[in-house]
């Protein structure tokens, strides 16, 4: 995961949070690393906890995300997200039942404050999700959905 400190100007509680995200993530990936730096893990989890941020090192992020804010933001751990999202707080990302499938989110995609996204659905790239939406069916790319439940209000 690439972190583009740029998109952090004036987020320094963001971008403290993606790189702590990067090495938790980087050591979790490697056996031996995760039995040698398990206090690393640990830390990170303290952290996560200090700033209201779930999410686990299992998850799979791409490059450059960028989160505001970040208090209250849950993410399932099978939750995949593309590159340059953009998370916004009070969202909980995950799956509709224990066990069940999470989303997949694509590349490009801006999710608003107070958002619930649940299910094994897909936002498709470059989509905007409104603020306090509640996503529980698939978003096409290069659309802005809003409301609860979800509805397409503007293709871009």
């Amino acid at each position: 995961m690439k972190i583009d400190v740029k998109k952090y100007k004036g987020n320094s509680f963001g971008y403290k949070f993606a790189v702590s995200f990067k090495i938790a993530h980087a050591i979790y990936e490697n056996k031996i690393l995760r039995f040698v730096f398990y206090a690393i893990l640990l830390l990170y989890r303290w952290r996560c906890r200090f700033y209201g941020i779930h999410i686990s090192p299992k998850t799979k992020i791409g490059d450059n995300l960028s989160i505001w804010h970040g208090t209250g933001l849950i993410v399932n751990e099978n939750t995949i997200i593309g590159d340059n999202v953009t998370l916004r707080h009070n969202t909980t990302i995950g799956n509709a039942h224990s066990g069940g499938p999470s989303p997949i989110i694509g590349d490009n995609v801006n999710v608003g404050a107070n958002c619930v996204i649940i299910g094994g659905i897909t936002i498709g790239d470059n989509s905007i999700i409104g603020a306090g939406s509640v996503v529980i069916k698939d978003v096409p790319s290069n659309t802005v959905v809003a409301g609860n439940p979800a509805k397409v209000i503007k293709q871009l």
